[in-house]
């Protein structure tokens, strides 16, 4: 076996991530096609490279030395790519390269900026990982990134980048069953979910760290799941688990949607570029979209009225109570 730029990228997702999980999400494959990969580099190679544990994945000293050797290249064949697609770009004509994480306000944000920019070819990546995305626009792979910080766990920003924030304070409600007990009340206690298991998405940045801090300061430990809120939303449905989620979340007839009481659980929404990009317009329409998800839902829609606090990307009504993914 001849190792590849694909194989070496492996190994480096690998190793940033700590996690063949998160790698194989990263990569855009399945962590067993990345498990068999890793298994046949390694073969190849006659030795491990990472250390399997509960914690992760961690480089032996063999793989700290091919990563070593790694990074260079990797870097390399990404910074070909990239000035070939600028100078293809500037052939073909204009192009804004946007990067999110997932967020209900993405369709209105991209028929804006289309309308905004004429004739720019706006291109989208969305990725669980807000990191991910921040080193992208940092390397020139992507313009811009509309990311989410959750409180509690700052985000590492690469040096050089500019952000606009977009709202301070969203608070993250709870997708359950309707048939859930705690389904028939307008705001849920954490209390009345304390036998039900959590399903949480590992690969999301903070998100496993906010809520077991969340939980843990309630005095809760549920069992836990961990997987995508794809699959969360089937098991949600089948009344298996309970999930956070976010606030532009519109209910189903199968899913319920519901604020917690006293909002503990809150992420940052922000936008972030390089110095070159300009963010005023791109903010402005994000804020425009982000506005019309947020009166597009209707548990969302109540929390407002009810005198949640208004970011600032929306208009307050009634003295700064009003109207926010």
């Amino acid at each position: 076996m001849e190792l590849e730029v694909r194989h070496l990228r492996a190994l480096c997702a690998i190793a940033d991530t700590g996690s063949l999980h998160k790698a194989a999400r990263q990569l855009g494959m399945s962590q067993p096609s990345l498990t068999t990969q890793l298994r046949r580099i390694e073969n190849a190679l006659g030795a491990e490279l990472f250390a399997r544990g509960r914690t992760g994945c961690r480089p032996t000293a063999l793989g700290r030395s091919v990563l070593t050797r790694a990074r260079p290249l990797v870097d390399g064949m990404a910074a070909l790519v990239t000035e070939t697609r600028a100078e293809a770009a500037r052939a073909d004509g204009p192009r804004l390269r946007v990067g999110s994480t997932a967020s209900r306000a993405l369709p209105g944000w991209l028929r804006r900026l289309r309308a905004r920019f004429p004739g720019t070819d706006v291109g989208l990546r969305v990725d669980v990982s807000a990191r991910t995305l921040l080193r992208e626009v940092a390397a020139g792979r992507l313009d811009v990134a509309f990311v989410h910080e959750v409180e509690g766990s700052p985000l590492h920003v690469p040096e050089g980048l500019e952000h606009r924030l977009l709202v301070a304070r969203e608070p993250q409600f709870v997708s359950l069953s309707p048939a859930h007990p705690a389904a028939a009340r307008p705001v849920v206690d954490l209390a009345d979910l304390a036998r039900d298991h959590w399903m949480v998405d590992p690969a999301v940045d903070g998100e496993w760290d906010g809520l077991r801090r969340v939980l843990t300061a309630a005095g809760i430990d549920p069992p836990l799941l961990h997987g995508d809120y794809h699959t969360a939303a089937s098991l949600i449905a089948l009344g298996e688990a309970v999930a956070p989620c976010q606030p532009t979340s519109v209910p189903r007839e199968d899913l319920a949607v519901r604020p917690l009481r006293g909002d503990p659980l809150a992420v940052r929404l922000l936008l972030y570029a390089r110095p070159t990009t300009p963010l005023t317009p791109l903010h402005a329409t994000l804020a425009e979209a982000y506005r019309e998800a947020a009166h597009r839902a209707p548990p969302y829609r109540a929390w407002l009225h009810a005198g949640g606090t208004a970011p600032p990307c929306l208009p307050g009504t009634d003295g700064g109570r009003a109207g926010r993914q």
